[in-house]
């Protein structure tokens, strides 16, 4: 019989863009493969992937109401005792606590990848502050008490705050960092001769650093440098530190910085861009698009923080920031604009960095040993990714 494999997630777009590699290797590797998750946009590739799509109706993103996220408790519960799956993968923190209550319950061998902490741990505010300590509470009794489960973290920073919290036991716990970067899709280009474009892509919320990326456009203007200044990616609605459509496209439409929107070719997307800028100021787990502006030899500059410091090393593949810092910000951008060798020595040191600790056959034969780990009879998975890098 083939092995079931349920991947749990909140959103069937951040299953298409961050795990997709993973679930395709294990379909190829001869398993069934679920998928379980809020359906939006992505219905259908996932099925012509050949997964079995599983609608999370009763999650709901952002939502702090204890009736509904024990209902979205109650629905993985009642999925995973009728499925029967031999293997759980549950990624992000909803998905983490209520899958591996669930997992536990039904005694079922599960993997936990914490894919970065989120707003809520980067939030301050005494409301905040008081989620944070029940979440910590339900993250150990989730995650410590189990014997059939292991704890991947996509950064170091994350992996020692839960050791230090006691949520997780050393020997359950491991490191997969990011969710891999196909190397030869996200192929080493050379950087544009034209009119260097500073370019941030991702879901814009302020937390992102949006309003941190506009006022170093707005500055860099004034000094009458000759760049561009790009958001590319859409608000999102259901994140409480979403950015307005309407102050984009008034952004946009004063000149301040092009609003592209968002798109699904990144290679080609980035391929454009001189220099890669995510001025983030919460937990991130580790950026896809900053692995895959590496992989394309791009220059990066980003936040000091959990996360980004685990894909930019100071000084070699981009320039670290404080968070907050718009100075340092603009400092670190004109550096780079200001001297083509030094972007292009820094965008050969990103791919080398990516192919050591962040390709796509990395993280799945990490994660293949992580699978075997639990179910000792799980086959091995392989990345169809090219090995060659150049």
């Amino acid at each position: 019989m083939k092995i079931k494999l349920l991947f749990l997630v909140t959103e069937d777009w951040y299953f298409w863009s961050h795990r997709l590699p993973i679930a395709r290797a294990a379909r190829d590797a001869g398993m069934e493969v679920y998928v379980m998750t809020r359906v939006n946009q992505h219905a259908d590739a996932i099925r012509e992937e050949g997964f079995r799509l599983i609608p999370w109706k009763g999650i709901a993103p952002g939502s702090v109401n204890p009736f509904r996220e024990l209902r979205a408790l109650g629905e993985v519960v009642k999925k995973y005792r009728s499925i029967r799956p031999d293997l759980v993968h549950h990624v992000h923190n909803k998905p983490i606590l209520y899958g591996g209550l669930a997992a536990r319950w039904c005694r079922i061998p599960a993997l936990n990848t914490v894919a970065g902490l989120g707003h809520v741990f980067a939030d301050k505010s005494l409301r905040m502050r008081a989620l944070q300590r029940v979440l910590l509470v339900l993250f150990r009794f989730a995650l410590k008490g189990s014997d059939r489960s292991l704890v991947a973290f996509q950064n170091s920073d994350d992996f020692e705050y839960f050791l230090d919290k006691q949520i997780i036991l050393p020997n359950k716990s491991l490191l997969i960092r990011g969710s891999g970067v196909d190397l030869d899709k996200f192929s080493a280009t050379p950087i544009p001769s034209s009119t260097p474009i500073v370019m941030l892509a991702s879901r814009l919320l302020w937390k992102k650093g949006v309003r941190e990326f506009v006022s170093a456009a707005e500055a860099v203007k004034r000094q009458r440098i000759d760049a561009r200044f790009v958001l590319v990616g859409d608000p999102d609605p259901n994140n409480p530190t979403s950015v307005p459509e309407s102050l984009l496209e008034k952004w946009h439409n004063d000149g301040v910085i092009e609003w592209w929107g968002r798109k699904t070719e990144m290679a080609k997307v980035l391929s454009q861009a001189t220099i890669i800028c995510l001025p983030s100021t919460y937990r991130e787990g580790v950026p896809m698009v900053l692995i895959e502006a590496a992989s394309c030899c791009r220059p990066i500059v980003t936040t000091d923080i959990a996360g980004c410091r685990d894909i930019v090393q100071d000084g070699e593949n981009g320039i670290l920031v404080p968070p907050g810092d718009t100075e340092a910000l603009v400092k670190a951008v004109c550096e780079l604009l200001g001297d083509r060798r030094l972007q292009e020595q820094m965008g050969k040191r990103g791919r080398q960095i990516v192919a050591e600790r962040f390709s796509e056959k990395y993280v799945i034969s990490e994660t293949s040993a992580a699978y075997q780990q639990l179910v000792p009879h799980c086959p091995a998975l392989i990345s169809n990714a090219l090995s060659q890098v150049t």
